[in-house]
C-alpha cells in the first residue's frame, strides 16, 4: 500500500503546498518582477512538463513501465532518455523551479535541493540498481554516456 502512494508526483504536490502557504502566509520574495518571475517560471513550468510528456511518450512507445518501484521491462535510451537518465524527475525539479519564481517564494527555494535529494534516494538509487542488475553491460554503457540529470 505504501509503495502506491509512495510516488514523486505527490513529492511534488507536497513541496509545491508548502510553496504555496509559504508565499501566502510569509511573501519574503525579492520582487523578481514579470520577465523573471512570470517569463522564467512559465518556461520551466511549460519545459519541465514538456520534457515528462516526452519521457513518458518513450516508455509507452517501448511497452516499459514508467511506475518508480516496478520491475522495467526494457531499458530505454532514446528519445529524451538520450540527455538525461531521469527526464521524467528533471520536469519536476523544473516545474518545481518554475512554480518557486513564478511564485516568488524565495523561502522556499530551499525545497529544490531537499526534492532533488528526496529523489536520488527514494526513487533514482533503487531504479539504477533494479536496472543495472536487469541490464548489465547495456545499462553499464548507457550510464556512462548518459548523465544522470544533465
Amino acid at each position: 500500500m505504501l509503495r502506491k502512494v509512495d510516488l514523486p508526483p505527490l513529492w511534488l504536490l507536497g513541496c509545491l503546498c508548502l510553496a504555496w502557504v509559504q508565499k501566502s502566509l510569509l511573501p519574503l520574495g525579492l520582487g523578481f518582477g514579470p520577465v523573471w518571475a512570470d517569463l522564467l517560471g512559465g518556461l520551466l513550468v511549460g519545459g519541465g512538463v514538456l520534457l515528462l510528456l516526452l519521457a513518458l511518450l518513450d516508455l509507452r512507445r517501448a511497452r516499459t513501465t514508467f511506475m518508480p518501484h516496478q520491475e522495467p521491462e526494457r531499458l530505454v535510451t532514446s528519445g529524451v532518455f538520450r540527455l538525461s537518465r531521469n527526464p521524467i524527475y528533471l520536469g519536476d525539479v523544473m516545474i518545481l523551479a518554475g512554480f518557486l519564481l513564478f511564485w516568488d517564494a524565495v523561502p522556499s527555494l530551499v525545497l529544490l535541493p531537499i526534492y532533488v535529494w528526496l529523489l536520488e534516494k527514494r526513487f533514482i538509487e533503487p531504479e539504477e540498481a533494479r536496472l543495472r542488475r536487469k541490464f548489465v553491460a547495456e545499462f553499464h554503457k548507457y550510464e556512462t554516456q548518459t548523465r544522470r540529470w544533465l
